[in-house]
């Protein structure tokens, strides 16, 4: 049985739809990303207005937040097409 050679033609339609799907993932990604950034920000905002919450807790939700919207910037950037193209 002879061995068939891939060429840049047969990989061609695999790397477009494998590209294509990597950025629908992305954007779900980000998406996921983002809900978890505004539910953050939301039970923050909550949490400082209550006399009795631990500081600690806001501290490290604060530091979970700016994790989360560093990853997002990080998405963001993936997502922007190259200019140099």
């Amino acid at each position: 049985m002879p061995v068939r050679m891939h060429t840049k033609k047969h990989l061609k339609p695999y790397m477009s739809t494998n590209i294509e799907t990597q950025a629908f993932g992305n954007r779900a990604r980000l998406k996921e990303l983002r809900v978890a950034h505004r539910d953050l920000d939301i039970a923050i905002s909550e949490l400082v207005h209550k006399h009795d919450t631990d500081q600690l807790r806001i501290r490290r939700l604060k530091k979970r937040k700016l994790l989360l919207k560093d990853m997002i910037v990080q998405l963001e950037s993936e997502l922007i097409p190259d200019l140099n193209a």
